[in-house]
């Protein structure tokens, strides 16, 4: 079916200063070892050979853009989601939704597809192709998500199946699909915010997939503590970890601290338009470690279920009253589920 070409920017000439990630060939049977270092080492990899060509690849961003570009704000809310009754971002997260800093609310667009499509309804222009991002998150489940959870439990002396086995594809749980689209920030606001679009954070649940895509925005923060940029790689997928992969791993994999600012000089007042499988373990799944804990963030009496844990981080995400970490001026902290939750200005 006939889509509206999505045309991104050029790919910036600034000098940013990137972040140096290994590169991880699905198609050539990568060594466990490999995939250990490179999430114990940064948290966050590009992936390659993973199954989809160019075209299919441009596809989907064709795709992503409709529920922005082809839909009427009064449709849009139609088709918003419920975060804080719910805990679930299923549906449209609104602009001017979140808090960043400083009085200052967020300039970015949500739309967020359960891998069961029929789960909600969605806007008409996003209908004729449901069969198609279905297929996109199959093929991101089974063909991406599974091959890693493979290499890492590896990687932890584990049976290759055994985190596999707690991400079904079938199971109950809050595994999606999502297009996310950026839109640019008033000068007032890039003051107030120091030109922070969003805070440094941790995703919640397991393994990110990120498609990479030519605007620069996404900066990680290194274990030497400096924020660095994160390079697009033509039709490469950028894989960081969260909380859910470190509690499991017993903090042998670290969910990944990353923010996103505003994108270079010669990128400016362009949208950001990314594409996203956000994978979490079945709803059921105790967050407990599955290997001797190098450390933990809470007693084992404790630990949510992957259900708590999503539900709790997506209601408080961007509305909760962050406090100041003690001694450290640039960390603001809240309490999710007894777990200390941080977020860097």
């Amino acid at each position: 079916m006939t889509v509206n070409h999505y045309s991104p920017p050029p790919v910036t000439q600034e000098p940013l200063d990137y972040a140096d990630l290994p590169i991880i060939d699905l198609s050539k049977s990568p060594r466990p070892d490999d995939v250990r270092e490179a999430m114990q080492t940064h948290g966050f990899f590009y992936v390659v050979g993973h199954g989809l060509s160019p075209d299919e690849n441009q596809r989907i961003f064709d795709i992503a853009d409709l529920p922005f570009a082809s839909v009427r704000d009064d449709e849009k809310r139609q088709y918003e989601g419920t975060m804080q009754q719910t805990g679930s971002y299923q549906g449209y997260k609104l602009r001017k939704y979140w808090h960043i800093d400083n009085g200052v609310q967020d300039e970015v667009e949500l739309y967020n597809i359960n891998r069961d499509i029929t789960k909600r309804q969605h806007p008409e222009a996003v209908r004729p192709h449901l069969a198609e991002i279905e297929a996109f998150a199959r093929h991101n489940h089974f063909n991406v998500l599974h091959p890693i959870l493979r290499l890492l439990a590896l990687g932890l002396g584990l049976p290759e199946d055994t985190l596999v086995n707690i991400h079904g594809y079938s199971s109950v749980g809050d595994t999606y699909v999502r297009f996310m689209k950026y839109y640019r920030h008033s000068t007032e606001d890039e003051e107030k915010t120091q030109s922070v679009w969003l805070k440094g954070h941790t995703d919640f649940g397991s393994i990110t997939i990120l498609y990479s895509q030519p605007v620069s925005a996404l900066q990680i923060l290194t274990p030497s503590g400096e924020w660095k940029w994160i390079r697009h790689i033509e039709n490469a997928l950028v894989i960081n970890a969260g909380d859910a992969l470190e509690f499991l791993s017993g903090g042998v994999y670290r969910a990944t601290i990353h923010r996103v600012v505003q994108p270079p000089k010669d990128q400016r007042g362009r949208t950001r338009l990314g594409v996203f499988y956000f994978c979490m373990p079945d709803d059921n799944v105790k967050l407990l470690p599955l290997v001797d804990a190098k450390e933990r963030r809470f007693v084992d009496a404790d630990a949510p279920t992957m259900e708590e844990w999503r539900k709790g981080r997506t209601a408080a995400y961007g509305k909760s009253q962050l406090k100041k970490a003690e001694g450290e001026e640039r960390i603001e902290e809240e309490v999710i589920n007894g777990v200390v939750v941080k977020h860097y200005k």
